[in-house]
């Protein structure tokens, strides 16, 4: 406060050197005026802002304007105004692109034992089953609090809007493929191929979520007559070791080939295991068979703080949520019980690849292997109802 009222009085003190030069004074004052102007200057700065007047010195600049550009460094009001404005970029720096891409890779949706997610941010819903009896009709769902409510998990980092889970549009849009062409019509990877349950056997990959993508890659081409292909390339694993902080990056190029090789891919599915609290069991009775629970989960490319991530571009956003809302409706329908809500994050998770791209967790560690299977076939039966039936 001390230095902008040193400032104040320099400039003061300016004034009154210029106002009394347009007055009568003695010879000496008038022609050396300029310089008892600057000497007078000088030897404020010199005394009360020292450092500016070190920098300024044989530069030859005119007392006024040194003293206005000094006193804009000193109190850079400008900069201050701009910095407080937010700047639209097309990507941050790449030490923050990246420890953003490793947190989407790491991110692994996780349940206490009262049902409730848990991870570094908190969600504000409980998740929990959609009840037996759920209206589902078009005028019920219709209703964003009723949607969101009932089907949908959002979490803390991210935000939805009212346009974004019109439930009318997404379920107006067609997920039927075209079983007229030939060639694969879906592709199912894992971005993390290491996952195991319960009971797993160790070494044999049958009883990973590698082997629950072969078992229901084999349900749909034999039993659902949809030709699926899957693939077991591995992502999560650098050197032997356990490491996802690529996992993302290093599958898009490979997948991204695959359906470049594969025109005829229309579906894609990056099957997941959840982690969970120990004591929370994701289990569900279907038809007598103790089934594990999935979850759809939708990448929104969009952060509650900043908005749209636009280095996560997605094009198919609106077409991913139809497919995971299609889907939940679906198994709602034919296996109550079976899906947890929808859940919906802030970041990509190569979800932009396809308009028709699940990414799904299914059970957790605590599930069986038996109940993996039963719910794979569950997961296939609900695929073939909204993708060709």
């Amino acid at each position: 406060m001390s230095q902008i009222l040193i400032i104040v009085v320099l400039c003061i003190l300016i004034l009154y050197v210029g106002v009394q030069a347009g007055r009568k004074k003695p010879e000496i004052f008038r022609t050396q005026q300029p310089e008892i102007s600057s000497t007078l200057v000088n030897q404020a700065a010199k005394l009360y802002l020292s450092g500016l007047a070190y920098t300024e010195e044989g530069k030859g600049a005119a007392p006024f304007q040194w003293l206005c550009e000094s006193a804009g460094r000193f109190l850079p009001l400008g900069s201050y105004i701009s910095e407080t404005v937010p700047v639209e970029t097309e990507i941050e720096d790449q030490e923050t692109y990246e420890m953003i891409l490793a947190k989407q890779a790491n991110d692994e949706n996780a349940v206490d034992e009262s049902g409730n997610l848990i991870g570094e941010e908190k969600v504000p819903k409980e998740v929990k089953t959609v009840e037996k009896k759920t209206d589902i009709s078009v005028a019920k769902l219709s209703d964003f609090e009723y949607l969101t409510g009932h089907f949908y998990t959002i979490d803390g980092s991210t935000s939805v809007s009212k346009e974004q889970l019109n439930a009318k549009k997404l379920l107006e849009k067609n997920m039927k493929i075209d079983t007229k062409t030939d060639g694969p019509k879906v592709l199912i990877y894992h971005t993390h191929s290491q996952e195991a349950f319960k009971d797993s056997r160790k070494g044999k990959e049958s009883d990973t979520i590698m082997g629950m993508g072969a078992y229901l890659s084999k349900l749909l081409n034999d039993t659902y007559g949809i030709s699926t292909m899957h693939h077991q390339g591995v992502y999560d694993l650098i050197n032997g070791q356990m490491d996802r902080s690529k996992a993302y990056q290093l599958a898009e190029p490979e997948i991204q080939k695959i359906l470049k090789d594969h025109p005829s891919i229309e579906v894609v599915i990056d099957l997941h295991r959840d982690g969970v609290g120990n004591a929370t069991h994701l289990v569900t009775d279907v038809n007598g068979k103790q089934t594990a629970q999935i979850m759809f989960f939708n990448g929104m490319s969009r952060s509650r703080k900043n908005g749209d991530i636009s280095y996560l571009k997605n094009p198919y956003i609106e077409d991913n949520l139809a497919f995971s809302l299609q889907m939940q409706l679906a198994a709602t329908k034919m296996y109550p019980g079976f899906t947890r809500r929808i859940y919906l994050k802030s970041y990509r998770y190569n979800m932009h690849l396809k308009p028709k791209t699940l990414l799904i967790e299914a059970g957790a560690q605590t599930n069986t292997v038996e109940e993996m299977r039963n719910a794979m076939e569950l997961l296939a039966g609900t695929l073939d109802n909204v993708l060709s039936s």
